[in-house]
């Protein structure tokens, strides 16, 4: 019957050219609902087939109804990701008479020349690539998107979690007022915690009925523990590299690290073990991450070591292990390492966890107590997100040209953060010559020019901030880049970089170009990047599972006897910070009083905001801990955790934490501190830890 509903081409090939005698229990169930113009969010673990139960409907509506001009959209959160989709979805349009085509960053000016002058039917591209179309003066984009009906969203909750959603959505919003009529809305997910309110904000402002379809609604938890996951220490990123080498010979491996730095000096030391080892990474080439990938996939015996470039829905072909060096930061992120394997017919899924550090031992151990609890974080929006207010009312300047001062917060249709509260806002743009003011109407005034203006307001169509870096090149060919602190740093003998996973000698820098030139070098050389770096550290959920390895608990998986070994030693060095029965409160040999809250980054950055009689001031915010004053007395905490119940404060935050929020220049100065305070909040968390009892230890 499902078959019957699709258009009779497609249902044709997916017969004969596939090979499919039907569906998968996803692509069924997501029929009905797509089929009817619903909003929905389909759930499925990696390679269930939700690229397939998305667009097979929306291809089947797009013969039937015969949509014109690009009718469909299928945004990413990756390049490489729409690199990998492309030649799937060329072949599905393909079928019914109609065409894809890919638009991001590295698609070049003949390509986009080719798709300006015949629009596709089917356009993969990302959020920045969208705006940068809606606001380039080469795109007629009335004419451009006049066909729209429906937009795929890959990955949707990688977009979620943080302000490229916010960005998205906005987009989408103003796509919907060009229109002037609703965009059907797909979500595709493999890990998330709270669907339906993920959906909710996928949907924005849509009124369109709207559906969670998942493979099988009676499966348990997406985060049921099932497969091979393995836990052992190795104290040491060189030991990891012997462990690898000796492990699994023969076999495809997939080693995820958490920074470029370890992926270098990984994939450098596997090398020099004889290892066939290929990397992947964001600073490296494009032409040098595609060999990479294409070389991974043709091969058998070898390693890839990547950073979470590789997390992700990208094919890497028949992989048989994967190997997570310390620990992904959640349990979704986990999930979606963890499905890359156990795709071929009586494989299981697996994961041997090699940590480097004590912390990562226990990063790894609470993070697989949540796992086997059945635990998967909910997706979020950051809140408050003042600084994407700013930068969309300047887009809308700069794709209308002028805008009306009285009805500009109509192109977002009452999206929640363009409402009331971003008067004061588009008031600061004003006043400050991001925006000028005439007869009624807004334009880009010249401090937008200055601040955003280079590159064709370039700067203007991504939310994110990247740290400066220097292109690395081998005679004419691009390897990559690297921070330039390593080219200028003091150095005996030469210079030598480590990217790509060799060894180059520099033997030119282009400081105004911004460009290094290297050749091929013997020795060990140094790989660094400096990023800007967010709100860190981890959530309470995961200290709390932490502080439970410590009390005993241990995850349910197999723990090789180092990991048994270490993790006991970790345990009878922390007997004095941990208690079942709640907190505990240490005052040291020195004097140093410090609170064992196991509250997560945000809740203690909260507490010790909160508790400014008590607490040490300018202190460092731990996962784990906040430091008292070295003078305060049990009645004192008291007292003041009493009162800290019903007055939880937002933490403060400093100038480099407003340096990492993009368009915070934009932005009154205390609004952009409001922005991040409430980013940096767990208030849930911080209430939790101060209902707890706390127990009083002087250490001798």
């Amino acid at each position: 019957m499902t078959f019957a509903q699709l258009h009779p081409a497609l249902a044709h090939h997916i017969v004969n050219t596939l090979g499919w005698p039907e569906l998968r229990p996803l692509q069924e169930a997501a029929v009905d609902p797509l089929m009817a113009g619903s909003d929905a969010l389909l759930l499925a673990p990696t390679a269930g087939g939700k690229t397939e139960a998305a667009i097979f409907p929306l291809l089947s509506r797009m013969a039937s109804s015969n949509w014109h001009g690009t009718s469909v959209l299928y945004v990413c959160p990756l390049k490489a990701l729409l690199n990998n989709l492309l030649p799937r979805l060329e072949k599905y349009t393909d079928w019914i008479g109609r065409r894809a085509a890919l638009w991001h960053g590295d698609v070049n000016g003949m390509a986009r020349k080719r798709i300006l002058a015949s629009r596709p039917d089917v356009l993969l591209t990302t959020p920045e690539s969208l705006e940068a179309m809606l606001v380039s003066v080469n795109v007629d984009h009335r004419q451009f998107f006049s066909g729209l009906q429906a937009i795929v969203v890959d990955e949707v909750h990688a977009f979620a979690g943080d302000d490229r959603g916010w960005h998205l959505l906005a987009v989408l919003e103003r796509l919907t007022r060009l229109l002037e009529h609703p965009i059907q809305r797909v979500g595709l997910s493999a890990t998330v915690g709270n669907p339906s309110e993920l959906l909710a904000w996928l949907q924005g402002t849509s009124t369109r009925p709207a559906q969670v379809v998942a493979a099988n609604s009676a499966a348990a938890p997406l985060g049921t523990p099932s497969g091979d996951i393995q836990l052992d220490y190795v104290g040491s990123a060189a030991n990891a590299a012997k462990v690898i080498a000796s492990l699994h010979r023969g076999e495809k491996r997939l080693v995820f690290c958490d920074s470029k730095q370890l992926v270098e000096e990984l994939g450098h030391t596997l090398r020099a073990l004889g290892v066939t080892t290929f990397l992947s990474h964001a600073s490296l080439s494009i032409e040098q991450r595609r060999q990479s990938e294409a070389a991974f996939e043709e091969a058998r015996d070898c390693v890839i070591v990547s950073t979470s470039t590789l997390e992700l829905g990208i094919d890497v072909g028949d992989l048989d292990r994967v190997i997570q060096i310390n620990a992904p930061g959640t349990v979704a992120s986990f999930l979606q390492r963890l499905g890359r394997t156990g795709r071929r017919p009586g494989t299981l899924r697996n994961c041997l966890f090699l940590a480097l550090t004590d912390d990562a031992l226990m990063h790894a151990a609470g993070l697989l107590v949540l796992w086997g609890r059945n635990w998967v974080e909910p997706v979020t929006a950051p809140p408050e997100p003042r600084h994407i207010v700013a930068q969309q009312v300047l887009a809308l300047c700069l794709q209308e040209h002028r805008v009306g001062d009285q009805v500009w917060r109509e192109w977002w249709n009452g999206l929640g953060p363009f409402g009331g509260a971003a008067d004061p806002i588009v008031r600061h743009l004003v006043s400050q010559g991001f925006l000028d003011e005439d007869s009624g109407m807004l334009f880009i005034g010249p401090e937008a020019e200055r601040r955003f203006g280079r590159r064709h307001f370039m700067e203007m169509t991504s939310v994110f901030t990247t740290a400066p870096e220097f292109t690395v090149l081998a005679g004419r060919k691009e390897v990559g880049r690297t921070d330039p602190a390593l080219l200028t740093e003091e150095i005996e003998g030469p210079r030598l970089l480590l990217l790509g996973g060799r060894t180059w000698r520099v033997t030119y820098i282009d400081w105004r170009r911004r460009r290094c030139f290297v050749e091929p070098s013997d020795g060990q050389g140094k790989a660094r990047w400096n990023s800007i770096k967010g709100l860190s550290g981890l959530s309470h959920m995961l200290t709390q599972a932490m502080r439970s390895v410590l009390l005993g608990e241990d995850p349910p998986v197999r723990l090789t006897q180092r990991a048994k070994q270490h993790l006991a030693t970790i345990r009878e060095g922390a007997i004095d910070t941990v208690h079942p029965a709640g907190t505990v409160v240490t005052r040291d040999r020195n004097g140093e009083v410090r609170w064992w809250t196991w509250g997560g980054f945000r809740a203690n950055a909260t507490l010790a905001s909160t508790l400014t009689d008590i607490a040490s001031p300018g202190q460092r915010v731990e996962d784990d801990s906040i430091r008292l004053r070295d003078d305060v007395t049990f009645e004192q905490w008291k007292v003041a955790v009493a009162d800290g119940v019903a007055r939880l404060s937002l933490p403060e935050v400093d100038q480099k934490a407003l340096n990492g929020l993009k368009f915070s220049a934009a932005l009154p100065r205390r609004l952009a501190e409001a922005t991040l305070a409430a980013r940096l909040a767990d208030l849930e968390g911080a209430a939790a830890v101060l209902r707890e009892s706390a127990r009083w230890t002087v250490l001798m």
